[in-house]
């Protein structure tokens, strides 16, 4: 075909859609090139690049017809359940300019639950690492994507966006500092080895405290975390039982079931004198939600993280206004070339 490839963007994100119903659309690390390859043999979707973090799903295609390949792509992920009518009003779909001028936000930060997050720079370039591997990314996809990897960086150090917690992690610990004061005399574990959990664990040792447990079903990784931030290891097979002795619990895994649920709180806090504090960073959710009605047993959830964060955001309204002002005027110079013009392959490698 001859007509130009249209770019398009559809997903959900903590903007338009809770955890609970978000975590269902969460795709693993290891089925990132199963999906894109599924996405890439759907009707009309001739590039596809799809980023999948705690706080969105969202795929970046290419198309010369939208309007057939958004309602496949919908239904490879709602599928045929009761829910589906309903779920798929939580999808946001954005075409063209807006699309791109989408996908440079992210890459800078700025659509980040933590304003000016630097995890989500480095997850975009792994998910299109991986799409190009797949070899579901063509001339479109790779030029996009290398000259937005450009804008976010430009975005990030020309601005101040970057100052205050720059990570998930680092907004948990603040939240944890806001419950118990000072955090030096807290006990605090850490469940998870990767990579929130481990800006989680250095945020925390930043921050003062002393006490740092971590327990990962890999023990090795668990040994490298505690080892850096000066904490101590517990196989993940024995922590539940140190509960006891814990104030804040931080849980950080890619598990797709709860690793944490209400009759184990109930053991624990029966002979336990203080509240206990669980703050879950996974997508899907590592504590069960119903630990919350367990007797002196807190839960945070990301979506009472994006309440924390959103303070924040208010406050620096002005920032995000310059910033976005700083993408504008880059699509002003490149957008007709990125949109439209067929180029030369250009990969990042």
């Amino acid at each position: 075909m001859n007509a130009e490839l249209q770019m398009c963007c559809l997903g959900v994100n903590y903007r338009n859609c809770p955890v609970a119903v978000r975590e269902h659309f969460a795709v693993g690390k290891s089925r990132l090139p199963e999906v894109n390859a599924a996405l890439a043999s759907l009707p009309a979707v001739e590039e596809c690049v799809l980023l999948s973090t705690c706080n969105r799903t969202e795929i970046y295609y290419w198309s010369h017809s939208p309007e057939i390949a958004e309602p496949a792509i919908l239904q490879l992920f709602l599928g045929n359940t009761p829910d589906a009518a309903a779920r798929r009003h939580m999808f946001s779909c954005w075409r063209g300019e807006d699309a791109l001028f989408h996908l440079a936000c992210v890459a800078a930060g700025l659509d980040s639950m933590v304003l000016g997050e630097t995890e989500i720079f480095g997850q975009l370039k792994d998910a299109y690492r991986v799409a190009l591997e797949t070899g579901v990314t063509g001339r479109y996809a790779n030029r996009v994507f290398q000259h937005v990897f450009t804008i976010g960086k430009k975005v990030r150090s020309s601005s101040r966006i970057t100052s205050g917690p720059t990570s998930v992690g680092a907004a948990a610990v603040q939240m944890a500092q806001e419950i118990l004061g000072n955090l030096s005399g807290a006990n605090v574990l850490v469940v998870g080895a990767g990579e929130v959990a481990r800006t989680t664990a250095q945020s925390l040792r930043s921050r003062g405290a002393e006490s740092i447990f971590v327990a990962n079903r890999s023990y090795d990784r668990a040994v490298e975390l505690a080892g850096q931030v000066g904490g101590r290891v517990i196989r993940f097979a024995e922590w539940i039982p140190y509960l006891e002795n814990i104030d804040i619990v931080i849980v950080s895994t890619a598990s797709p079931a709860y690793v944490v649920s209400p009759p184990v709180l109930e053991q624990v806090q029966m002979t336990r004198q203080r509240p206990l504090f669980l703050i879950d960073l996974s997508v899907p959710r590592n504590v069960d939600p119903a630990c919350a009605l367990v007797d002196d047993v807190c839960v945070y959830d990301m979506d009472a993280m994006q309440q924390a964060t959103a303070a924040t955001r208010r406050q620096r309204a002005a920032e995000i206004a310059d910033c976005e002002q700083m993408i504008r005027a880059w699509l002003a110079e490149h957008a007709l070339d990125l949109l439209t013009e067929r180029r030369g392959e250009e990969v990042v490698r």
